[in-house]
């Protein structure tokens, strides 16, 4: 719909209905722009691989259906359990955290609901260790780096997500001053759209005073531009 607007507004002819589409016009191409960076530094960052061994795996939750692991959080726990192995073949196994809290539309706790998937599929129930309690991603790292020092398994830890959150997580990792890293898990295709957008608006939105401070300019100088020429004509 944005062009048709912008579009309408040029065709008015007026000098703030040509002002209006050209701040329109600058918005749309700060969009696209910062989306794009965005994507190109999510997808080479899911790809980077980890460094290090870590001493905890953290699975970060995502909703349960009906007390059950969906197929998308169900590949975090699959990769988070692919590399619990590898590291266990080589040495000690890291303890592994899944976390999430219960939601109001979820019967029980996506960290109860993942810990059961795990120790189903092979996990030591000694390595588990879930956190309940947490309600955003934020929170997943904060509560999970609690249960591993609780644990007594001090050294880095890293974040398991899919590959539309590595990105996000990563920054919020950084963020809280934590050395964790972050590694994805494969998404359904069909998903992956929306998935990024909503994660491209989440990222948007958390560094909203940013973006305003970058765009204001331009839009500043528009209004002036446009209240000269009305005034000279």
């Amino acid at each position: 719909m944005l062009p048709v607007v912008g579009l309408l507004l040029v065709l008015a002819r007026d000098p703030w209905s040509l002002g209006a589409a050209a701040v329109l016009f600058f918005l749309c191409s700060y969009a696209g722009v910062v989306f794009v960076a965005f994507l190109v530094y999510s997808v080479v960052y899911s790809r980077t691989d980890f460094q290090g061994r870590p001493a905890a795996l953290v699975v970060l939750g995502s909703r349960v259906i009906d007390g059950r692991v969906p197929p998308l959080l169900a590949s975090r726990l699959d990769r988070a359990l692919e590399l619990y192995r590898a590291q266990g073949a080589t040495g000690p196994a890291p303890l592994l955290i899944p976390t999430g809290g219960k939601g109001d539309d979820e019967t029980r706790s996506e960290g109860a609901a993942m810990a059961e998937y795990l120790v189903a599929h092979g996990a030591d129930p000694g390595d588990v260790r879930p956190e309940v309690q947490a309600r955003n991603t934020r929170e997943n790292l904060v509560l999970s780096a609690a249960v591993q020092a609780e644990a007594g398994r001090a050294g880095p830890a890293l974040a398991v997500t899919n590959n539309y959150h590595v990105l996000r997580t990563a920054v919020l990792a950084r963020e809280l001053g934590s050395d964790t890293q972050v590694v994805g898990a494969p998404t359904a295709r069909y998903y992956v759209p929306s998935a990024f957008l909503r994660e491209f608006v989440a990222v948007v939105v958390e560094h909203k005073r940013l973006h305003l401070l970058l765009v204001l300019p331009f839009v500043a100088l528009t209004v002036v531009g446009i209240t000269a020429v009305s005034l000279g004509a």
